[in-house]
């Protein structure tokens, strides 16, 4: 059986009430929600949350609220995988046993019904704890700059300040949508970022983190693109 649990807290600072404020006529939770039903591959599509009004949207959406998160996995340091932790905990308790679970974050609106499809079959096929869905760096890491108080620049890797692009070693970052694994595999913790994990390729017109107001107004014009073209419902 496969569970999908979708994190949402109320206490977003950056962007107050991030989860459910509304992206392109409907609560971006609301996006993350139809992107796990419309994939067929959820047994249960599960919201964790603390907060009534979210837990009241996500039902509205088409999710499930079979229990409201305490207040110690509520804050700024609560991780994403305790939360997950704790939510198939809940559930085996109350009798619910899953041993595919997907992690979806509220804030996915450019997730795909076929990156979580692709997920759950290397999860199957490859025997990893996890699936990561990482995507490439737009300009190589290794020639970043540090910008000082005084408006001066330095790089951080002044050995590369010479060497040509394409002679770089690609770098890849975690694309901040979903993460595949294997039940005990998060109940007993273990690290995502290693050899635990098999990693999903996502092209970069697909990611987009939502962090600050910036990144939101990013994330509406790409989704505007997307939809325009086909490529998102």
């Amino acid at each position: 059986m496969k569970l999908a649990i979708i994190p949402a807290r109320g206490g977003s600072k950056r962007i107050p009430r991030k989860n459910i404020r509304p992206f392109h006529g409907r609560p971006i939770i609301g996006w993350s929600i139809e992107a796990a039903k419309r994939s067929g591959l959820f047994d249960l599509i599960v919201v964790s949350t603390d907060d009534e009004e979210i837990a009241g949207i996500a039902l509205q959406e088409g999710a499930e609220v079979p229990f409201m998160r305490p207040a110690d996995l509520a804050d700024d340091q609560s991780s994403s995988d305790a939360v997950v932790a704790h939510a198939i905990a809940t559930l085996r308790s109350q009798g619910l046993r899953f041993e595919d679970v997907c992690c979806i974050y509220a804030t996915a609106p450019l997730l795909t019904v076929e990156a979580l499809r692709e997920g759950s079959r290397l999860l199957t096929m490859r025997g990893h704890g996890f699936v990561v869905p990482v995507t490439g760096f737009e300009y190589p890491i290794q020639r970043a700059l540090r910008r000082k108080d005084d408006g001066t620049l330095d790089m951080f890797h002044p050995e590369h300040m010479n060497t040509r692009s394409q002679d770089l070693e690609e770098a890849y970052h975690d694309a901040g949508q979903f993460y595949w694994g294997k039940a005990d595999a998060f109940l007993q913790d273990l690290p995502m970022f290693t050899e635990n994990s098999i990693s999903i390729r996502l092209p970069r017109y697909l990611v987009q983190d939502i962090d600050t107001p910036e990144d939101w107004q990013r994330a509406e014009l790409i989704f505007s693109v997307l939809k325009a073209g086909g490529i998102l419902p």
